[in-house]
């Protein structure tokens, strides 16, 4: 009786067994096939695709990268205008400080007022144009819950039109040196502010886009500083006075501006940003992957089988399961894989906010031709440091070196610290403490065209690299924080260029 029993044991135990594997073998290939035809059906979708919708005359493209354009003209302008805004800050008592150091004629006294910097506006403007990007990127995160991506953008673009027409307009408006300083930190605080919203949900929104065109947006925004540096350049070379050549100056952006509100709100109305922009045909097709798959089993075998309803019931499942950890992600697991990438990011934008342009636009000429002096600081500080910095960035294109596992890369970039001293040690008047060592304008030039291209090199290396790191579903996440330690990077540097000014 018990050898009869095991028996019987035995062969339903078998038989039991055999049924698991045919089941686990027909549910293998019901995915084998699963697979084969959803890769058939997307292939077909990919050139059903690109034969019914194309970014014609590539406006779409165009369109982009004004937008990118747009997103950093604000800061861009700011800065390259440095002389202008420091020759309305000079007071009366620079001018008779500088009048009792016997200079011989009043252009010499000026140019010694302006040197004094009172206001420290060069740090000032970096600090009150970075804490608004820190504190902005993070109120974004709320923002775009509550407030509609139309009027995040299309508001933030009239807000900056608006501040940059008061800058116009005050060119010509007379008013103490407190009141403009004032004026202009409050205009430079608010323009920022609503720069940080506006790329952050133009980022966002070029999600939707191929990845092509992140790249156009982010060329766009690499080729700000050198148009806003040659808009100088032909204001200066116009021969006009020193405030009409600010007014112009200052009507650029306003113009470049309202091009960019009119390319965003045309954006929407082309056919190809329109079918990516289609949030509903976004969620169809999401719908559609997951609901397709249960029949295109039942199409291929016997919808009353027991074992293909239990597949196509797995497959369901493991689906469901699929999404949920999508959506749970730890942002501190995602810190401890890219951490590397983030310090990188810090330490570079860290070195570069401290010198430049707090430090780097008060060097002048070591010559004395004085139509040099005069295009010496928006040619060898602003026009090279953008041009240098968009041919770093652009190498990102061709290597990432050193690779994404590499540990050392903070060290790498720690190098640049070596540039701070070397800044500090050029031709800068009026200095307390450091001797002028580095008089040539050549070193001036050699040191801006390093330090320029590492910045860009370094920014973009860290940015790219970054997503290598984490599971796809981890993107989202890990761009949010990189643009976090972005925006810290540029305000520790804005910090630490008040000390390094006091030092020199």
């Amino acid at each position: 009786m018990w050898a009869h029993t095991h028996r019987s044991t035995f062969h339903y135990t078998c038989a039991e067994r055999h049924g698991t594997q045919r089941g686990l073998g027909l549910t293998q290939s019901l995915r084998s096939l699963l697979q084969e035809k959803e890769g058939r059906q997307k292939e077909h979708s990919r050139m059903s695709l690109k034969d019914e919708v194309q970014d014609k005359y590539r406006l779409v493209a165009v369109i982009v990268f004004i937008l990118g354009l747009g997103t950093l003209l604000p800061w861009n302008f700011f800065i390259t205008a440095i002389p202008y805004f420091q020759s309305r800050l000079v007071t009366q008592q620079a001018l008779d400080r500088a009048t009792d150091l016997n200079y011989l004629n009043t252009s010499n006294i000026s140019e010694r007022a302006i040197h004094a910097d009172e206001f420290q506006f060069n740090n000032w403007m970096t600090l009150l144009a970075q804490l608004p990007l820190l504190l902005c990127t993070l109120l974004n995160s709320f923002l775009y819950q509550c407030v509609p991506e139309k009027v995040r953008i299309a508001g933030s673009m009239v807000a900056i039109l608006f501040l940059f027409t008061v800058t116009a307009v005050l060119v010509k408006v007379e008013m103490s040196p407190q009141t403009f300083f004032d004026v202009t930190m409050a205009t430079i605080w608010f323009i920022n502010a609503f720069c940080a919203i506006l790329q952050g949900s133009l980022f966002g929104l070029l999600t939707l886009l191929p990845q092509t065109y992140s790249s156009l947006f982010l060329s766009g925004q690499g080729m700000a500083g050198t148009f806003a540096a040659l808009a100088m350049l032909l204001s200066m070379s116009s021969g006009a006075d020193h405030r009409t050549t600010a007014l112009g100056y200052f009507v650029t952006p306003c113009v470049g501006t309202f091009i960019s509100i009119m390319c965003y709100l045309m954006l929407p109305r082309l056919e190809f940003a329109k079918f990516y922009f289609s949030k509903s045909a976004s969620n169809s097709a999401k719908n559609y992957e997951l609901d397709t798959k249960a029949e295109l089993l039942q199409q291929d075998g016997n919808p009353e089988n027991g074992e293909q309803k239990q597949a196509v019931h797995k497959i369901k499942e493991a689906e469901v399961l699929t999404g949920e950890a999508a959506q749970k992600v730890s942002i501190c697991a995602v810190l401890r894989k890219i951490w590397v990438m983030a310090l990188t990011i810090v330490l570079t934008f860290g070195v570069t906010l401290s010198v430049f342009p707090a430090i780097t636009a008060a060097v002048k000429s070591g010559t004395t031709d004085e139509k040099w002096g005069k295009f010496f600081n928006p040619v060898c500080c602003f026009l090279i440091f953008n041009v240098m910095d968009w041919a770093g960035r652009s190498l990102t294109s061709y290597t990432l070196w050193p690779g994404p596992d590499c540990k050392f890369l903070p060290l790498i970039v720690s190098c640049r610290f070596v540039f701070i001293p070397a800044f500090m040690l050029c031709n800068i008047s009026d200095k307390s403490y450091l001797p002028i060592v580095f008089g040539n304008d050549a070193w001036f030039i050699i040191f801006m065209i390093l330090f320029s291209f590492t910045n860009g090199y370094f920014v973009s290396l860290s940015m790219c690299l970054a997503p290598k790191k984490v599971l796809a579903h981890e993107s989202e996440t890990t761009g949010a924080i990189m643009t976090f330690f972005l925006a810290l990077g540029l305000s520790v540097g804005a910090g630490l260029s008040f000390l390094f000014n006091a030092l020199l």
